[in-house]
């Protein structure tokens, strides 16, 4: 498996003068929208009705984590950028466990532990893993500072963070404690379930695209959009943090 197949493709500093646009743009936005637009917490309907109920439902709460996960763009960039290079199943399966061990660890230990974190650092975090995978698959490292980190580990320590995301929409719920052991693990197959389904239709797409010419002739610029879209995910964030400070 080739680790950088574009770090003699294209100069990344052309992507970062990008990068600088999609930031200014963003702190356009950030200024427009309103404080509780900058971060992207649990519908209402979701929550009113997470909130009212009380026993072991499991259902609904397998239902809301694979809804987070199919409809968390910011997990489904991560995931993007991770497989972008791989075309080994056996690869695919070994980071995607890494990133599903690390978020299921955090994700159960951070709600039994009551561990409060702020969504809008979390979601930066999880913004600024997105931009390490884009960097990693331009060979960014390597170029700027010789060094090429283990993407493996990497790969794990940002599933943490990403689990730590989901750990604090569970405590946005407000869940009852009758039944959370059994709700909380039926909320974690939900979020496997969406990752799995969120996972096949990128490898479709991935799939298809590959075999066109195309592949080849665009592969960088969406690296660096996926970029881009990693830098605007945390400057977002931050900017929610910083106005709305919680």
């Amino acid at each position: 498996m080739t680790e950088h197949p574009l770090a003699e493709a294209a100069d990344v500093t052309v992507g970062i003068r990008r990068v600088v646009v999609a930031l200014v743009a963003c702190g356009l936005a950030a200024l427009l929208l309103p404080g509780e637009a900058l971060a992207h917490g649990v519908a209402a309907g979701d929550k009113g009705y997470i909130q009212e109920i009380v026993g072991v439902h499991l259902i609904p709460f397998a239902y809301l984590g694979a809804k987070h996960m199919v409809t968390g763009y910011d997990h489904l960039l991560f995931l993007l950028g991770v497989i972008f290079f791989l075309y080994r199943l056996k690869d695919i399966g070994i980071y995607v466990t890494l990133f599903a061990v690390g978020h299921s660890t955090t994700l159960l230990l951070g709600v039994l532990a009551g561990v409060g974190v702020s969504s809008y650092l979390i979601d930066a975090i999880i913004g600024l893993s997105v931009v390490y995978k884009a960097l990693d698959n331009l060979g960014a490292f390597p170029r700027w500072f010789g060094v090429q980190p283990d993407t493996r580990a990497a790969t794990l320590i940002f599933g943490l963070f990403h689990g730590f995301g989901l750990a604090t929409r569970i405590l946005d719920f407000e869940v009852s404690p009758v039944g959370l052991i059994p709700n909380l693990l039926a909320f974690n197959v939900g979020v496997e379930i969406g990752q799995l389904l969120a996972l096949s239709a990128i490898l479709i797409a991935m799939t298809y695209w590959r075999r066109t010419s195309s592949f080849t002739r665009h592969a960088y610029t969406t690296n660096v959009v996926v970029m881009s879209a990693g830098f605007l995910l945390m400057g977002y964030q931050l900017a929610g943090y910083f106005i709305i400070g919680r």
